[in-house]
């Protein structure tokens, strides 16, 4: 099924109908859903939010998608929900706004929900056809970090570039935190990883990590970002051991890293052999790790 067309059946009857209004080419450009109580719902395109002519969101809206995202399990999806976000079937992710309700310091999940971000999924099969070839050095792989603005296709890259690596033989751990690289609803990926990859999904990042070292002896570990200490600290063990480490960062232009201690780490200590950049024509750019330092 259509990406788009999966996606917007994830939205109660009215709202699906309004959403069905695009054109094809509007379609297959189309980035995310947005919901916001009491304002008309938005398409967002190539980073840009197009307002629909529709009535505005009601509090039935909201409550009818994320009955619709959880497969009508609320029990299900506890876990999730406190973390503000719900996998939905077709591999797509629902962002959840509005009030959070706190037991003991913690978030517990929300309540009086505010908004709602519907994020399209789509698998791109080649998206990674021109770097595969430079993924090696011998037989063994390089550490690879995919950089980009928001919006440009950094997942999309590395879920192709599992994919593709693991069917040349290459066993691959992914360390799928918020389920957005294998698309997991319910166990089950949505998009194909290729057959040795094995795919571990509502755990945090960094003990996924650990996990994945211990229990599946990949080669290779891919992760979406690496956004603090204990994940850089996993990473990098995992890469003194010999694992080839897959990762994204959002980033707007390769002197970012320059700016983030974290990151610079990394690449000293040769977590990172080289990266990818994605620039506004959406062309994806080899660097060496050595152009990522100050």
């Amino acid at each position: 099924m259509d990406p788009y067309e999966s996606a917007i059946r994830l939205l109660g009857p009215g709202l699906r109908g309004e959403c069905a209004q695009l054109s094809a080419n509007e379609r297959a450009r189309a980035e995310e859903i947005r919901l916001r109580r009491g304002k008309a719902p938005a398409v967002c395109i190539e980073g840009k939010e197009r307002f629909l002519a529709a009535p505005p969101v009601t509090e039935r809206d909201l409550l009818q998608c994320m009955e619709l995202c959880s497969g009508g399990s609320a029990y299900a999806v506890e876990d999730e929900l406190r973390e503000g976000f719900l996998s939905a079937p077709g591999g797509h992710r629902l962002g959840i706004c509005g009030r959070a309700v706190l037991r003991g310091g913690e978030v517990a999940g929300f309540r009086e929900i505010a908004s709602l971000c519907l994020r399209i999924a789509r698998a791109v099969p080649g998206a990674a056809d021109g770097l595969i070839e430079q993924m090696w050095e011998g037989e063994r792989v390089k550490g690879t970090l995919i950089l980009s603005p928001p919006g440009r296709g950094k997942t999309t890259l590395l879920r192709d570039l599992v994919r593709q690596l693991s069917e040349a033989g290459v066993r691959i751990a992914v360390a799928d935190e918020r389920g957005e690289i294998a698309g997991c609803f319910r166990g089950e990926a949505a998009f194909p990883l290729g057959p040795l990859t094995d795919v571990m999904t509502g755990c945090p990042k960094a003990e996924a990590v650990w996990r994945l070292l211990r229990c599946m002896t990949p080669r290779a570990v891919a992760v979406d970002e690496i956004t603090g200490p204990a994940d850089a600290e996993a990473v990098s063990q995992a890469a003194f051991t010999g694992v080839a480490i897959l990762a994204t960062a959002h980033a707007f232009s390769p002197e970012d890293l320059h700016r983030r201690p974290l990151y610079r780490g990394l690449i000293t200590a040769g977590v990172f052999e080289q990266a990818v950049f994605i620039g506004a024509d959406r062309k994806p750019v080899f660097l060496p790790a050595s152009e990522l330092l100050p």
